[in-house]
């Protein structure tokens, strides 16, 4: 199974890809909007107190994933991963999100989410909330760098029987920048 979406135009780039043998139940949405108004979904752990409803909060957004996933082994382990960038080159913010796994046993509760045009609720956001048990090599990386202003990192890697219930979240809030009058006590 793969899936792969890049759109230069919100700065989004997106793949997730996984291949084993064994027993596998999933259920998957994948969903994807240019218009956010075109695309509400709850968000874990967003507060918008006019959109309260069963313990999570609905978002415009330009990107969201939702894996449900349970795997047991029988010939070969399950491999993969997944990716989530906002590309600075096409004007995002320049943060990126990995999840690899090579796993045995894994039952997971999983949501990818993105908004990056300005009538999205969540503007300039990637994030990914995850709920794992699993058996077997699983982990994360994650940056954001802009050039001579900001470098974030983070990394990690378990191996054996774990359960992990993780989120990462980058945000950044356009800070609004004034713009002078181009006549400026000049008569146009």
């Amino acid at each position: 199974m793969a899936t792969s979406i890049v759109d230069k135009k919100i700065a989004l780039e997106y793949y997730d890809m996984m291949s084993g043998d064994g027993t596998l139940e999933m259920d998957s949405t994948h969903v994807y909007s240019q218009e956010p108004n075109k695309l509400k979904r709850p968000i874990p752990n967003y507060n918008e107190t006019d959109c309260q409803k069963n313990d999570s909060t609905y978002a415009n957004l330009n990107f969201y994933e939702n894996t449900k996933l349970t795997f047991a082994v029988k010939n070969a382990p399950l491999q993969g991963g997944k990716f989530i960038n906002s590309k600075a080159f096409y004007g995002g913010i320049g943060a990126n999100i990995q999840e690899m796994f090579s796993v045995n046993e894994m039952e997971k509760d999983q949501t990818v989410f993105f908004g990056s045009t300005k009538n999205s609720t969540i503007v300039h956001t990637v994030g990914l909330q995850t709920l794992n048990s699993f058996n077997g090599t699983w982990g994360t990386d994650a940056s954001m760098h802009k050039i001579f202003y900001k470098d974030i990192k983070s990394h990690e890697l378990f191996r054996g029987d774990f359960e992990v219930q993780k989120e990462i979240k980058f945000h950044e809030n356009p800070v609004y920048e004034p713009r002078p009058c181009p006549c400026a006590g000049v008569d146009c």
